[in-house]
């Protein structure tokens, strides 16, 4: 997805008819290594300084997907952010975060208020003296993401409701992981973690699926039938869908040809890697080039 963002406030009525929220800014961002942040782009109302840190007068959610960095809040001590973690804000809280100068970070973010807004965020599950949320690489919560600043971006007739609707989307995501993070895991779900945490750090690599069963001092046949009940996929298939997620990012972001980006994201052929992605992603890799 290309870098955008976008602040800007709807009047009160606006907010009434968009189902109780109001969205006030929404952006994606990838914020280099060794550089300031954060970055002079920031509106006045936004900036801060990591000294003096800030409180907003609206919700926001951010979702670092790539990167590493620091975070923290009033009655919250400084907590190291990973890739697949979202950080919630809430009105009036103080905090501040930044990425770490060795790797920066890729971010999503949106800031809105309303009554619906006010409602589920006051439920019990969330609490602003806990604001970090790990959800991981998740595939619905990005393509929400983008589908929401893609509307934001075109301001068709009726976007304003749509958004509405997007941003209601994204906030059942997070309800969601968060009622899940609540919940105790089993033993075999914790050790098909582990595992999914060894196929994300090497989504672009070969993986011998049955090694790493052993790694772990399990049966393959095990492995491949506990894997499908607690992520309802095969350990292939997991691994497939990761890489063409990950392939269709620097298709997005990068000027890479089609040929340097499947070499990168693990597949044996420019040919393979645009026949599969075809066939599991329902459009062509080249088509979102050429609109590029």
């Amino acid at each position: 997805m290309k870098l955008f963002r976008k602040y800007f406030t709807f009047d009160s009525n606006i907010s009434e008819q968009n189902l109780g929220i109001n969205i006030l800014n929404v952006g994606h961002n990838i914020h280099p290594a060794h550089t300031r942040y954060p970055d002079v782009e920031h509106p006045d109302s936004y900036y801060f300084e990591w000294e003096k840190g800030r409180s907003l007068k609206e919700y926001q959610i951010i979702y670092i997907s790539k990167g590493e960095g620091d975070f923290e809040a009033a009655d919250f001590p400084t907590q190291t952010i990973e890739a697949g973690t979202i950080i919630l804000l809430y009105p009036g809280i103080w905090h501040r975060y930044r990425p770490k100068e060795n790797t920066g970070w890729e971010e999503y973010w949106v800031g809105f208020s309303g009554s619906y807004a006010h409602y589920l965020l006051e439920q019990e599950c969330f609490n602003p003296q806990s604001p970090i949320i790990k959800v991981g690489f998740n595939a619905a919560f990005l393509e929400t993401f983008s589908k929401l600043i893609e509307v934001v971006e075109v301001r068709q007739e009726s976007y304003q409701k749509l958004s509405s609707f997007l941003l209601i989307q994204l906030l059942g995501i997070v309800y969601a992981s968060v009622l899940m993070s609540h919940q105790k895991l089993s033993r075999k779900e914790e050790i098909i973690e582990e595992i999914r945490k060894e196929i994300h750090k090497n989504w672009n690599k070969d993986i011998d699926f049955e090694q790493l069963a052993q790694r772990f001092n399990l049966s393959y046949i095990w492995f491949r039938k506990t894997f499908k009940e607690v992520l309802g996929t095969s350990p292939n298939q997991y691994h497939l869908n990761l890489k063409l997620h990950k392939a269709e990012q620097l298709i997005h972001e990068s000027n890479l040809t089609l040929a340097e980006i499947a070499y990168q994201s693990g597949f044996e052929s420019e040919f393979y890697f645009s026949r599969i992605f075809k066939k599991k992603m329902n459009y062509n890799a080249s088509d979102i080039r050429r609109k590029k």
